[in-house]
Protein backbone atom coordinates (compact mmCIF):
# COMPACT_ATOMS: atom_id res chain seq x y z
CA UNK A 1 0.00 0.00 0.00
CA UNK A 2 1.62 3.48 -0.79
CA UNK A 3 -0.10 6.90 0.65
CA UNK A 4 -0.67 8.22 -3.10
CA UNK A 5 -3.58 10.20 -4.19
CA UNK A 6 -6.46 8.54 -5.65
CA UNK A 7 -10.17 9.28 -6.30
CA UNK A 8 -13.04 10.02 -3.83
CA UNK A 9 -13.72 12.36 -1.18
CA UNK A 10 -10.89 14.22 0.09
CA UNK A 11 -10.58 16.20 3.43
CA UNK A 12 -7.86 18.04 2.60
CA UNK A 13 -4.94 17.51 4.58
CA UNK A 14 -1.90 16.22 3.52
CA UNK A 15 1.84 14.93 4.38
CA UNK A 16 4.46 16.50 5.25
CA UNK A 17 8.09 16.00 3.62
CA UNK A 18 8.26 13.99 0.64
CA UNK A 19 6.53 15.55 -2.18
CA UNK A 20 3.81 12.83 -2.33
CA UNK A 21 0.15 13.40 -2.35
CA UNK A 22 -2.41 12.92 0.06
CA UNK A 23 -4.27 9.79 -0.17
CA UNK A 24 -8.29 9.86 -1.16
CA UNK A 25 -9.27 10.48 3.09
CA UNK A 26 -12.75 10.32 3.99
CA UNK A 27 -14.19 10.78 7.34
CA UNK A 28 -16.36 7.93 8.22
CA UNK A 29 -17.48 8.64 11.68
CA UNK A 30 -17.30 12.05 13.92
CA UNK A 31 -18.46 13.38 17.66
CA UNK A 32 -17.01 10.14 19.21
CA UNK A 33 -15.42 10.39 23.08
CA UNK A 34 -11.68 9.13 22.87
CA UNK A 35 -11.97 6.57 20.68
CA UNK A 36 -9.07 4.23 21.89
CA UNK A 37 -9.10 0.99 19.66
CA UNK A 38 -10.28 -0.22 16.02
CA UNK A 39 -10.98 -3.96 15.75
CA UNK A 40 -12.29 -5.16 12.22
CA UNK A 41 -15.42 -7.92 12.13
CA UNK A 42 -15.32 -10.31 9.46
CA UNK A 43 -17.95 -8.74 7.11
CA UNK A 44 -15.71 -5.20 7.35
CA UNK A 45 -17.47 -3.41 9.86
CA UNK A 46 -15.71 -2.21 12.80
CA UNK A 47 -15.72 -2.06 16.86
CA UNK A 48 -14.08 0.97 18.13
CA UNK A 49 -13.83 1.32 21.99
CA UNK A 50 -14.13 4.49 23.82
CA UNK A 51 -11.80 4.97 26.67
CA UNK A 52 -14.01 6.71 29.62
CA UNK A 53 -17.26 5.41 28.51
CA UNK A 54 -16.73 2.46 28.15
CA UNK A 55 -18.63 1.94 25.37
CA UNK A 56 -18.25 -0.39 22.21
CA UNK A 57 -19.83 1.42 18.96
CA UNK A 58 -19.65 -0.54 15.73
CA UNK A 59 -19.14 1.64 12.48
CA UNK A 60 -20.11 0.47 9.31
CA UNK A 61 -17.35 -0.35 6.60
CA UNK A 62 -19.51 2.07 4.23
CA UNK A 63 -19.04 4.73 6.56
CA UNK A 64 -22.65 5.30 6.37
CA UNK A 65 -24.71 6.17 9.29
CA UNK A 66 -24.60 6.77 13.10
CA UNK A 67 -22.03 4.80 14.64
CA UNK A 68 -23.78 2.38 16.75
CA UNK A 69 -23.31 1.75 20.12
CA UNK A 70 -23.62 -2.60 20.68
CA UNK A 71 -22.09 -2.60 24.08
CA UNK A 72 -21.12 -0.93 27.36
CA UNK A 73 -18.15 -3.21 29.12
CA UNK A 74 -19.39 -3.09 32.90
CA UNK A 75 -16.93 -2.16 35.89
CA UNK A 76 -14.71 0.01 33.88
CA UNK A 77 -12.72 2.59 35.41
CA UNK A 78 -10.46 5.30 34.29
CA UNK A 79 -11.44 9.14 33.50
CA UNK A 80 -10.32 12.14 32.31
CA UNK A 81 -6.74 12.85 32.75
CA UNK A 82 -6.08 9.26 33.65
CA UNK A 83 -4.94 6.83 30.80
CA UNK A 84 -6.70 4.00 31.95
CA UNK A 85 -10.48 2.84 31.17
CA UNK A 86 -11.41 0.42 28.25
CA UNK A 87 -8.63 0.26 25.71
CA UNK A 88 -7.45 -2.29 23.26
CA UNK A 89 -9.79 -4.56 21.17
CA UNK A 90 -9.25 -7.65 19.59
CA UNK A 91 -11.99 -9.56 17.29
CA UNK A 92 -11.81 -13.76 17.70
CA UNK A 93 -10.06 -15.15 14.52
CA UNK A 94 -12.98 -17.62 14.87
CA UNK A 95 -15.54 -15.11 14.91
CA UNK A 96 -17.97 -16.47 12.64
CA UNK A 97 -18.56 -19.36 14.91
CA UNK A 98 -17.58 -18.18 18.33
CA UNK A 99 -18.83 -14.50 17.94
CA UNK A 100 -16.20 -13.41 21.08
CA UNK A 101 -14.49 -10.03 21.13
CA UNK A 102 -11.84 -9.75 23.56
CA UNK A 103 -10.95 -6.41 25.60
CA UNK A 104 -8.42 -4.71 27.83
CA UNK A 105 -9.60 -2.51 30.19
CA UNK A 106 -9.24 -0.88 33.79
CA UNK A 107 -10.92 -1.09 37.01
CA UNK A 108 -11.08 0.17 40.50
CA UNK A 109 -8.53 -2.54 41.15
CA UNK A 110 -6.84 -4.09 38.33
CA UNK A 111 -6.00 -4.00 34.45
CA UNK A 112 -7.74 -7.48 33.07
CA UNK A 113 -8.44 -9.00 29.98
CA UNK A 114 -11.81 -10.23 29.20
CA UNK A 115 -13.70 -12.06 26.22
CA UNK A 116 -17.45 -12.03 25.49
CA UNK A 117 -19.98 -12.26 23.02
CA UNK A 118 -21.60 -8.27 22.25
CA UNK A 119 -23.85 -7.33 25.16
CA UNK A 120 -23.12 -10.39 27.34
CA UNK A 121 -21.45 -10.85 30.05
CA UNK A 122 -17.52 -10.48 29.71
CA UNK A 123 -15.57 -13.50 30.85
CA UNK A 124 -12.09 -12.58 32.48
CA UNK A 125 -9.49 -14.19 31.43
CA UNK A 126 -6.67 -12.23 32.82
CA UNK A 127 -6.83 -10.20 35.96
CA UNK A 128 -4.61 -8.68 38.55
CA UNK A 129 -2.54 -6.84 36.04
CA UNK A 130 -1.52 -3.55 38.08
CA UNK A 131 -3.19 -0.49 36.66
CA UNK A 132 -2.21 3.19 37.54
CA UNK A 133 -3.01 6.94 36.38
CA UNK A 134 -0.53 6.58 33.60
CA UNK A 135 1.11 3.66 31.42
CA UNK A 136 -1.07 1.08 31.18
CA UNK A 137 -0.77 -0.25 27.98
CA UNK A 138 -3.90 -1.60 26.55
CA UNK A 139 -2.99 -2.67 23.13
CA UNK A 140 -4.32 -6.76 22.15
CA UNK A 141 -3.97 -8.62 19.04
CA UNK A 142 -4.11 -11.64 17.83
CA UNK A 143 -1.23 -12.93 15.98
CA UNK A 144 -0.77 -14.94 12.87
CA UNK A 145 0.13 -18.19 15.15
CA UNK A 146 -3.94 -17.80 16.95
CA UNK A 147 -2.19 -16.30 20.15
CA UNK A 148 -3.41 -13.58 22.17
CA UNK A 149 -0.36 -10.70 22.46
CA UNK A 150 -0.76 -7.69 25.14
CA UNK A 151 0.89 -4.40 25.44
CA UNK A 152 1.20 -4.25 29.51
CA UNK A 153 2.57 -0.86 30.90
CA UNK A 154 4.72 -0.23 33.65
CA UNK A 155 1.72 1.91 34.96
CA UNK A 156 4.69 4.86 35.91
CA UNK A 157 6.93 2.22 38.00
CA UNK A 158 10.14 1.61 35.93
CA UNK A 159 10.84 -1.38 38.22
CA UNK A 160 8.28 -3.32 37.13
CA UNK A 161 9.80 -3.45 33.79
CA UNK A 162 12.73 -5.83 34.96
CA UNK A 163 10.75 -7.49 37.49
CA UNK A 164 10.29 -11.11 36.46
CA UNK A 165 7.50 -11.79 39.07
CA UNK A 166 5.69 -9.45 37.43
CA UNK A 167 3.71 -8.96 34.11
CA UNK A 168 3.71 -5.13 33.88
CA UNK A 169 6.35 -3.50 31.68
CA UNK A 170 6.03 -6.82 29.35
CA UNK A 171 4.48 -7.56 25.92
CA UNK A 172 2.47 -11.08 27.27
CA UNK A 173 1.37 -13.84 25.09
CA UNK A 174 -2.14 -16.42 25.84
CA UNK A 175 -4.36 -18.53 24.41
CA UNK A 176 -7.71 -17.52 23.43
CA UNK A 177 -8.76 -18.79 26.51
CA UNK A 178 -5.97 -16.61 28.55
CA UNK A 179 -3.82 -20.23 29.02
CA UNK A 180 -0.15 -19.83 28.68
CA UNK A 181 1.70 -21.53 25.13
CA UNK A 182 3.40 -24.60 25.77
CA UNK A 183 6.20 -22.82 24.04
CA UNK A 184 6.35 -19.34 25.83
CA UNK A 185 9.85 -18.46 26.74
CA UNK A 186 9.15 -18.62 30.33
CA UNK A 187 7.43 -22.28 30.70
CA UNK A 188 3.97 -21.36 32.80
CA UNK A 189 4.50 -17.80 32.37
CA UNK A 190 2.68 -15.35 30.01
CA UNK A 191 5.33 -13.17 29.62
CA UNK A 192 6.80 -13.37 26.04
CA UNK A 193 9.00 -9.86 26.23
CA UNK A 194 10.32 -7.92 29.32
CA UNK A 195 12.14 -4.08 29.66
CA UNK A 196 9.14 -2.37 27.75
CA UNK A 197 7.58 0.72 29.06
CA UNK A 198 4.76 2.02 27.75
CA UNK A 199 3.80 -0.51 23.75
CA UNK A 200 0.14 0.34 22.15
CA UNK A 201 1.17 -0.59 18.86
CA UNK A 202 1.33 -4.43 18.07
CA UNK A 203 1.77 -5.76 14.42
CA UNK A 204 2.67 -8.08 12.31
CA UNK A 205 4.30 -8.39 8.85
CA UNK A 206 4.19 -11.16 5.92
CA UNK A 207 6.46 -12.70 7.80
CA UNK A 208 4.80 -13.47 10.76
CA UNK A 209 7.73 -11.11 12.63
CA UNK A 210 5.99 -9.04 15.22
CA UNK A 211 6.75 -5.32 15.74
CA UNK A 212 5.78 -3.10 18.51
CA UNK A 213 5.79 0.90 18.98
CA UNK A 214 6.92 1.96 22.70
CA UNK A 215 6.46 5.60 24.77
CA UNK A 216 9.99 6.73 25.57
CA UNK A 217 10.24 9.26 28.72
CA UNK A 218 12.44 12.48 27.97
CA UNK A 219 14.33 11.75 24.84
CA UNK A 220 13.10 8.65 22.45
CA UNK A 221 10.31 6.85 21.27
CA UNK A 222 10.87 3.25 19.68
CA UNK A 223 9.94 0.88 17.24
CA UNK A 224 11.12 -3.08 18.24
CA UNK A 225 11.25 -6.01 16.61
CA UNK A 226 9.95 -8.49 19.21
CA UNK A 227 12.20 -11.70 19.90
CA UNK A 228 10.64 -14.35 22.31
CA UNK A 229 12.29 -14.22 25.31
CA UNK A 230 13.96 -10.21 24.22
CA UNK A 231 15.06 -8.00 27.00
CA UNK A 232 14.09 -3.69 26.06
CA UNK A 233 16.31 -2.00 28.40
CA UNK A 234 13.96 -0.25 30.56
CA UNK A 235 14.78 1.79 32.52
CA UNK A 236 18.30 0.50 32.12
CA UNK A 237 18.11 1.91 28.60
CA UNK A 238 16.16 4.02 26.65
CA UNK A 239 16.30 4.61 23.01
CA UNK A 240 20.07 2.63 21.87
CA UNK A 241 22.56 1.91 24.35
CA UNK A 242 23.48 -1.28 26.21
CA UNK A 243 25.32 -0.84 29.28
CA UNK A 244 24.80 -4.70 30.21
CA UNK A 245 26.90 -6.20 27.75
CA UNK A 246 24.45 -7.23 25.20
CA UNK A 247 21.52 -8.21 27.66
CA UNK A 248 18.98 -5.67 26.07
CA UNK A 249 17.58 -5.02 22.64
CA UNK A 250 18.38 -1.79 20.56
CA UNK A 251 15.18 -0.45 18.91
CA UNK A 252 14.86 -0.43 14.90
CA UNK A 253 13.59 3.43 14.72
CA UNK A 254 13.58 6.12 16.88
CA UNK A 255 12.09 9.41 17.51
CA UNK A 256 12.21 12.36 19.78
CA UNK A 257 9.71 12.27 22.18
CA UNK A 258 7.68 15.85 20.66
CA UNK A 259 8.03 14.30 17.25
CA UNK A 260 5.88 10.97 17.79
CA UNK A 261 4.37 9.25 21.15
CA UNK A 262 3.57 6.29 19.34
CA UNK A 263 0.29 4.34 20.22
CA UNK A 264 -1.71 2.61 17.80
CA UNK A 265 0.46 0.42 14.58
CA UNK A 266 -0.43 -1.43 11.47
CA UNK A 267 1.36 -2.71 8.78
CA UNK A 268 0.29 -3.19 4.88
CA UNK A 269 2.46 -4.19 2.19
CA UNK A 270 6.30 -3.51 3.15
CA UNK A 271 4.92 -0.41 5.76
CA UNK A 272 4.45 -0.16 9.57
CA UNK A 273 2.17 3.02 9.92
CA UNK A 274 2.36 4.27 13.39
CA UNK A 275 -0.18 6.41 15.15
CA UNK A 276 1.61 9.42 17.08
CA UNK A 277 -0.07 11.59 19.91
CA UNK A 278 2.05 14.58 20.52
CA UNK A 279 3.47 14.46 16.98
CA UNK A 280 -0.03 14.67 15.64
CA UNK A 281 0.80 12.67 12.66
CA UNK A 282 0.69 8.86 11.00
CA UNK A 283 4.39 8.05 10.73
CA UNK A 284 5.60 5.51 8.25
CA UNK A 285 8.46 3.43 8.43
CA UNK A 286 9.38 0.94 5.52
CA UNK A 287 10.58 -2.53 6.67
CA UNK A 288 13.17 -4.41 4.58
CA UNK A 289 13.49 -7.78 6.26
CA UNK A 290 14.46 -7.09 9.47
CA UNK A 291 15.85 -3.76 9.65
CA UNK A 292 13.44 -0.37 9.33
CA UNK A 293 13.96 2.75 8.89
CA UNK A 294 11.91 5.77 8.66
CA UNK A 295 9.88 7.01 5.44
CA UNK A 296 7.47 9.89 4.35
CA UNK A 297 4.79 10.54 3.88
CA UNK A 298 3.84 12.07 7.58
CA UNK A 299 -0.35 12.52 7.15
CA UNK A 300 -0.86 15.16 9.41
CA UNK A 301 -3.58 17.59 9.94
CA UNK A 302 -5.66 15.67 12.03
CA UNK A 303 -4.17 16.31 15.65
CA UNK A 304 -3.55 13.46 17.98
CA UNK A 305 -3.85 9.92 16.79
CA UNK A 306 -4.28 7.20 18.83
CA UNK A 307 -5.20 4.22 16.31
CA UNK A 308 -4.39 3.29 12.98
CA UNK A 309 -5.99 -0.39 11.51
CA UNK A 310 -5.67 -1.61 8.73
CA UNK A 311 -9.42 -2.92 7.50
CA UNK A 312 -10.06 -5.73 5.34
CA UNK A 313 -10.15 -4.13 1.79
CA UNK A 314 -6.45 -2.76 2.51
CA UNK A 315 -7.68 1.12 3.53
CA UNK A 316 -5.90 2.61 6.54
CA UNK A 317 -8.50 3.38 9.28
CA UNK A 318 -7.07 6.62 11.77
CA UNK A 319 -8.52 7.47 14.63
CA UNK A 320 -7.85 10.70 16.82
CA UNK A 321 -7.63 11.22 20.37
CA UNK A 322 -8.34 15.35 20.94
CA UNK A 323 -10.37 15.16 23.46
CA UNK A 324 -8.62 13.07 25.51
CA UNK A 325 -7.43 15.83 27.99
CA UNK A 326 -3.93 16.82 26.33
CA UNK A 327 -5.39 17.74 22.39
CA UNK A 328 -7.06 20.32 20.98
CA UNK A 329 -10.56 19.62 19.54
CA UNK A 330 -11.30 20.58 16.73
CA UNK A 331 -15.36 20.89 15.33
CA UNK A 332 -16.70 16.91 15.47
CA UNK A 333 -14.38 15.25 17.27
CA UNK A 334 -13.32 13.02 18.04
CA UNK A 335 -13.70 11.22 14.86
CA UNK A 336 -12.23 8.12 12.76
CA UNK A 337 -10.68 8.71 9.23
CA UNK A 338 -10.18 6.24 6.29
CA UNK A 339 -7.58 6.55 3.64
CA UNK A 340 -8.54 4.73 0.60
CA UNK A 341 -5.66 1.98 -0.52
Amino acid sequence: MALAACGGDDDGAGPSGGGEAAPARTTVATGLEVPWSIAFLPGGDALVSERDSGRILRVAASGGGEPREVATVPGVAGGAGQEGGLLGLAVSPDYAQDELVYAYYSTERDNRIARFVLGEEPEPILTGLQRGPIHNGGRIAFGPDGNLYAGVGETGQPGLSQDGGSPNGKILRLEPDGGVPADNPDPGSPVFSSGHRNVQGLAWDAQDRLWATEFGQNELDEVNLIRPGGNYGWPEVEGEGDTQGGRFTNPLVTWATDEASPSGAAIVGGTLYVAALRGEALLSVRLDGERASKADPRLDGLGRIRAVSAAPDGALWVATSNRDGRGDPRDGDDRIVRLAP
